[in-house]
């Protein structure tokens, strides 16, 4: 593999002299709107009020840490500091402190996710999209990845079993409904059922880890046998109303308690399933 140029003395040889003023620190200050965004980004999370924040730090004292990109033929692409970058733009700044890396596009792309996973705000979906955006990428097991990233291979392999969650489990993650030891749980069931129910449980009791790991145990101490039969008529059911109403339909049971969600995706939609129900 070739050797990489070094950030300092390598920047005269991939920035055109006379072009972009470099610091005698090795970073150049960048044109804000010559950057491209990462489009391999693993946080897809950015509070607009703790970049509003950050924008009034930058606005009084600067950007303090450059962020990190690599040459393209149309300007700079970032690798790391999205944030910053964002915060920039929003502070009104027209250039930006940054290092230039030395780097093909699949460097580039593996340098911006492994960035980002040593990152400790990473939610457990970004951090487990980006191990199988790795994975995938460059063709790498996960005993491979970890060696590369320094992280456990169980670690990685139990993050990546919370992407076979459905999508709203998943947007729980996310917005902090559930944490990742609730989700580690929730995905150890097969039963799609018991998961809504144990998901709804600790939602709404605010369960701990452990009193879910209890509860997930008595929820799958019924007969598997049952537990298939009460789930198949279930959906059946479902199916029926799916037919019945045009539109998506959810039952989920619990002990004699339950609920039969109808789905819609527009105004007309919504009056149209008003009006056949009454």
């Amino acid at each position: 593999m070739p050797k990489r140029k070094s950030l300092g003395r390598g920047l005269s040889a991939l920035i055109p002299e006379g072009t972009i003023l470099v610091d005698e620190r090795g970073f150049f200050f960048c044109p804000i709107d010559s950057i491209s965004p990462n489009p391999y980004q693993p946080r897809q999370d950015f509070s607009d009020a703790e970049l509003t924040e950050l924008a009034n730090s930058i606005k009084e004292k600067g950007v303090i840490q450059p962020i990190l990109v690599s040459r393209t033929k149309d300007g700079f692409q970032l690798i790391a500091g999205e944030r910053r970058w964002r915060a920039a733009q929003k502070a009104g700044l027209d250039t930006i402190p940054a290092w230039v890396r030395d780097a093909s596009p699949s460097e580039a792309l593996e340098l911006a996710l492994v960035e980002n996973l040593q990152r400790k705000d990473l939610n457990s979906i970004e951090e487990a999209s980006a191990y199988q955006e790795l994975m995938q990428r460059f063709d790498l097991t996960q005993e491979a990845l970890s060696a590369k990233i320094g992280k456990d291979r169980s670690t990685i392999a139990n993050l990546l079993r919370l992407l076979r969650l459905p999508q709203t489990f998943q947007q729980d993650l996310i917005q902090n409904r559930l944490t990742t030891g609730h989700a580690r749980v929730i995905v150890s069931i097969e039963s799609p059922s018991v998961q809504r129910t144990l998901r709804d449980l600790i939602i709404k009791k605010a369960l701990s880890v452990r009193q879910t790991e209890s509860l997930a145990k008595k929820l799958q101490t019924q007969p598997k046998s049952q537990r298939i039969e009460a789930d198949h008529y279930l959906n059946s059911l479902a199916k029926d109303l799916q037919r019945s109403l045009g539109t998506k339909v959810t039952i989920t049971k619990q002990g004699k308690k339950g609920r039969i969600i109808i789905e819609y995706y527009s105004d007309g939609e919504f009056d149209r399933l008003i009006d056949r129900l009454l």
